[in-house]
């Protein structure tokens, strides 16, 4: 066995990694790096856990997930005083998020327990003799890489890993140096769960690194067949880069940021400027501006009160304080880019918040521009991650779409209307369907609810696959793929299959749903 050691009090272990948590605040500098044998030893060992792990029925899956679920929700009092010193989010924040984390994993166990998800097909014909059957099977290896903004949601126990484990994948996780006792305590309930639950040993695996060495090692490996990524562009595009210079290509689902644009009608902007303004500078500096889904370019309508509503947002603005950034390099990406936005000649400062004395503390921007600048100068659709915005002005209705045209892929886009303006802009939402893969009216993008109707994906650069999204239970068919079965017996056909569906789950016999 391979020992990994930090300092002392919590430890245990995992099938490739003796670790220990200490109770102090880690920065990624002391992170120990897995060495490139333990990270070897733990794909190779997760891809022969896969080979039984596959076999393994839907009911016992479902038990070890909720498994998962319970072992999470006990160490939940020691967790989140641990995560709270790791990322300066308020404990109000983290409680919020492991409740969401847990409810995640029930909602893919309540999905198996369904069972329709495999996508059974039945096509059999008598002349000619036709006996077809298809359906989903996992992929493989999943390599998941865990996001700072969310150490729990998007980070070990996940919506990548659960719906990979779900999908009847094995799970390679690279836990993020941004929270590595967080990642470490998280990653025992996902071993203890297992063994509880009489999972093959190495379904699931962590391995550990501050630089980019241990990341590329894992895309590049032959025996990962896919690739999970929340995090940023530079991050996501290079992983991406490296898996598609494999021998053999693998899927890489890689959610890299966005700015999520807002675009404000004449119409609602005259009847309730003020109470827009609020709710959006309110969303823009939710968790220091540190969400995937922050609204940071606001464009505005062709109208003389917009002037009012950009004044309005700016005191919003002046009057805030800054927050606590999750890193070191995340602070200093922020401040290299409002420094960058204070430098550009035709983008003006229009408000900053209170600053602090304190290292480490984003304070708040908003700038505005024109739309003639916004649509010569592609670097300021560029997403600086933090609490800043970007205001449009446009002069009239062909500029707003215009912008909408020349928007790069989005996680999500808004529109602010009443209905006479939504109908007379109704062009706006086609448009902006080519761009995002959320659209929201009369809304604010941060919050992103756990449904199975939710997409959390968009077109590139917002992630490397806009067919797919990293929230809600069509997460999972990432990680399958589906499978042809013609003129099996009935004994060697999956259950999903069998003509009496013991499963009794939803399938489409002949062109036609039954059960």
């Amino acid at each position: 066995m391979n020992t990994l050691t930090c300092s002392r009090k919590i430890a245990f272990v995992t099938p490739n990694l003796l670790v220990t948590v200490n109770n102090e605040h880690t920065s990624p500098a002391t992170v120990k790096s897995s060495t490139e044998a333990m990270v070897n030893d733990a794909v190779i060992n997760t891809r022969e856990a896969f080979i039984e792990y596959k076999k393994i029925s839907p009911a016992q899956r479902i038990i070890f997930l909720q498994t998962i679920a319970a072992e999470i929700i006990a160490v939940g009092p020691t967790l989140i005083p641990v995560t709270h010193k790791e990322t300066f989010l308020p404990l109000a924040r983290l409680e919020g998020e492991l409740q969401r984390t847990t409810k995640q994993i029930n909602l893919f166990a309540e999905l198996l327990k369904e069972g329709s998800w495999v996508r059974a097909v039945i096509d059999i014909k008598e002349n000619p003799a036709v006996d077809i059957r298809q359906m989903q099977v996992p992929l493989g290896v999943v390599a998941v890489f865990g996001a700072s903004n969310f150490p729990f949601a998007f980070s070990v126990a996940g919506g990548d890993t659960i719906s990979a484990l779900a999908a009847g994948c094995a799970v390679v996780h690279k836990g993020h140096p941004a929270h590595p006792q967080t990642s470490k305590i998280v990653a025992e309930c996902i071993v203890t769960a297992a063994k509880k639950t009489n999972m093959p040993p190495h379904v699931f695996a962590m391995v550990e690194g501050a630089g980019y060495e241990v990341g590329l090692q894992l895309v590049t490996h032959p025996l990962v067949d896919a690739v999970a990524f929340t995090g940023s562009y530079k991050g996501g595009k290079a992983l991406y880069d490296a898996a598609s210079k494999r021998e053999r290509p693998v899927p890489v689902y890689a959610e890299m940021g966005s700015v999520n644009p807002v675009f404000i009608l004449p119409g609602i902007l005259r009847q309730n400027g003020d109470d827009i303004a609020a709710k959006i500078i309110s969303s823009n500096l939710l968790g220091t501006g540190q969400f995937c889904t922050n609204p940071g370019i606001i464009v505005l309508p062709p109208l003389h009160d917009a002037g009012k509503f950009l004044n309005k947002s700016s005191e919003l603005i002046s009057a805030s304080k800054g927050g606590a950034m999750l890193t070191g390099n995340i602070h200093s990406s922020y401040s290299h880019g409002i420094k960058k936005l204070q430098e550009h000649q035709r983008v003006r400062l229009a408000g900053k918040g209170i600053e602090a004395n304190e290292d480490g503390i984003a304070t708040p921007h908003l700038f505005v521009t024109d739309a003639d600048n916004f649509l010569k100068d592609e670097t300021l659709q560029e997403e600086v991650f933090g609490p800043s915005s970007l205001f449009v002005e446009t002069n009239d209705k062909a500029a707003m779409y215009n912008i909408a045209a020349n928007l790069q892929g989005q996680l999500t886009a808004t529109i602010w209307g009443t209905d006479e303006d939504l109908k007379e802009y109704e062009g706006l939402v086609h448009i902006l369907e080519d761009k995002a893969g959320r659209l929201l009216i009369n809304g604010v993008p941060t919050g992103v609810e756990v449904t199975a109707a939710m997409v959390h994906g968009g077109p590139f650069p917002a992630t490397t696959d806009s067919r797919s999204t990293s929230v809600g239970t069509d997460a999972i068919y990432r990680f399958t793929r589906p499978v042809c079965y013609q003129d099996f017996p009935q004994f060697l056909l999956p259950d999903a299959l069998k003509d009496n569906n013991p499963l009794g789950i939803k399938r489409k016999v002949n062109g036609r749903e039954e059960r």
